[in-house]
C-alpha cells in the first residue's frame, strides 16, 4: 500500500466538519431543537467521532504496514507511535483546562495501547474491540456511569485528583478508553484489509448498513411495541441502555456508529476514486491531512469568534442562558469548514503538513522511512 489512499482523508475531513457541528452547538446551542436544522445536526453525534477514532487506528496501521521490518526496526516503529501518543496525551490535557470535551488526550492513550498491538495478527483488533465493550459493560455493575458527572452543567467534580482522572481516562469520560478504543481497534483492523480492492469497500458498507438497519430497526420496533403489557416492564427498564446516545456509548449507539462510520469510510474511498482528480476532492483531502491542527482551531480561535458574533461568553459547557438558534450554529461551522478547506489549501502550498502535525513529526521522528498517519 505504497499510495496514499485519498478516501481515508476525505473521511477525516468529513469528521472534522461533524465535529466542528458538535462542538459548536454544545457550546453554544441545543441539541434539544425538534427543527429539521436540529435533526440534522443530531445525525453527527458520535458519528463523527467514530469515524475520527476509526481512521486514526487505520492510519497508524497503514504507517507501519511493511512486510521485512526487522525486531530492532519494529521496536522502532513501536517507540514513534509511543511518542506520538505522548504528545497527544499532553497536548490534550492542556487543551482539556480550556475544552473539557477534548479528545486528544483520550487519542493519546489509544494510541500508547496500539504501540503494543501493532503487529499482531488481523483478527485480534476485533477480538480487542470486543474487549472493551465487554468491560465497559461490566464495569457499569460496579462503578455508577455517572459518577462524578453533574450531567445538568456537564462538569466532572474531580477530574485532576488520581482517583478521578483514573476513572474518567477509562471508564466514564466522554471518550474513555473503555468503550472507546474499540473503535481504534476496529480502524487497525480495517487497515490491514487491502483497499485498493473495490470488493473491500461494499463489503465495508454493506457490513455498515446491516448494522445500522438492525440496530436502528430494534430502537423503531420498542417505541412502537412499547405499550405492550407483555414486554413492557423489559422495555422501561431497558430504555435508557437501547436509546441513549454518547454518553453512556452502549451497544446499541456503538453499533449504529459503527454502522455508519462503515458506510462514510466506503462512500469516501469511492468518491475519492472516482474523483481524485478533481481539485474540490483534492482540496479536501487536504483539509482530512491537517485534522490535528484544525481540532485544535476550531476549539480555540473558532470559538472565540462564535463567542464575539452571539455575544454569548465560552465557557467550554453548554450554555445557561438562552441558546443560540441552530440554524445560525450550522451557518458558522458550514463557514468555518470552508474557510478551514481553503486554509488547508494554501497552507499545503508552503508546506508539507500542518503545523501541530509537523511539530508530532520532529518529536517523533525515527530512524527509519516510514509513511505517517499525517502526510
Amino acid at each position: 500500500m505504497k499510495q496514499r489512499i485519498i478516501g481515508f482523508d476525505l473521511a477525516r475531513a468529513y469528521a472534522i466538519f461533524g465535529m466542528y457541528i458538535v462542538n459548536f452547538t454544545f457550546c453554544f446551542g441545543s441539541f434539544r431543537e425538534e427543527t429539521i436544522y436540529g435533526r440534522f445536526a443530531d445525525l453527527f453525534i458520535g458519528n463523527s467521532t467514530s469515524i475520527f477514532i476509526i481512521c486514526a487506528g487505520m492510519g497508524v496501521i497503514l504507517m507501519t504496514q511493511r512486510e521485512g521490518y526487522s525486531q530492532e526496526q519494529k521496536g522502532e516503529l513501536k517507540t514513534v507511535i509511543l511518542k506520538r501518543s505522548w504528545f497527544l496525551f499532553g497536548l490534550g490535557l492542556l487543551l482539556y483546562n480550556w475544552w473539557p470535551g477534548d479528545i486528544l488526550h483520550f487519542y493519546g492513550g489509544y494510541m500508547h495501547i496500539a504501540a503494543f498491538i501493532l503487529f499482531i495478527r488481523r483478527k485480534y483488533y476485533l477480538w480487542l474491540a470486543v474487549l472493551a465493550i465487554v468491560v465497559y459493560n461490566a464495569l457499569q455493575f460496579l462503578i455508577p456511569v455517572t459518577t462524578s458527572w453533574d450531567l445538568q452543567t456537564t462538569r466532572y467534580a474531580d477530574f485532576w485528583t488520581p482517583a478521578g482522572f483514573l476513572r474518567n481516562t477509562f471508564y466514564n469520560g466522554w471518550n474513555s478508553i473503555f468503550p472507546w478504543f474499540a473503535y481504534f481497534s476496529l480502524g487497525m483492523f480495517l487497515g490491514r484489509l487491502d483497499w485498493h480492492d473495490k470488493k473491500t469497500w461494499k463489503q465495508i458498507f454493506f457490513v455498515g448498513v446491516g448494522l445500522l438497519a438492525a440496530f436502528k430497526a430494534l430502537r423503531l420496533f420498542i417505541k412502537y411495541d412499547f405499550d405492550n403489557m407483555q414486554r413492557h416492564e423489559f422495555y422501561i427498564k431497558s430504555w435508557s441502555y437501547i436509546m441513549e446516545d454518547y454518553f453512556p456509548a452502549n451497544i446499541p449507539f456503538m453499533m449504529i456508529t459503527t454502522g455508519w462510520a462503515f458506510m462514510i469510510i466506503a462512500s469516501c474511498m469511492y468518491i475519492g476514486n472516482k474523483l481524485s482528480t478533481s481539485k474540490l476532492i483534492k482540496a479536501l483531502a487536504g483539509t482530512g491531512q491537517m485534522t490535528l491542527s484544525l481540532y485544535v482551531l476550531h476549539m480555540t480561535v473558532g470559538v472565540l469568534i462564535l463567542s464575539k458574533l452571539t455575544h454569548k461568553p465560552y465557557t467550554g459547557y453548554p450554555q445557561q442562558a438562552q441558546p443560540v438558534g441552530i440554524l445560525f450554529i450550522l451557518f458558522y461551522a458550514i463557514l468555518f469548514f470552508g474557510i478551514s478547506v481553503l486554509f488547508s489549501f494554501l497552507w499545503s502550498r508552503k508546506f508539507k503538513n500542518g503545523a501541530l502535525e509537523t511539530l508530532m513529526r520532529k518529536i517523533s521522528k525515527p530512524g527509519i522511512q516510514i509513511r505517517s498517519i499525517w502526510k
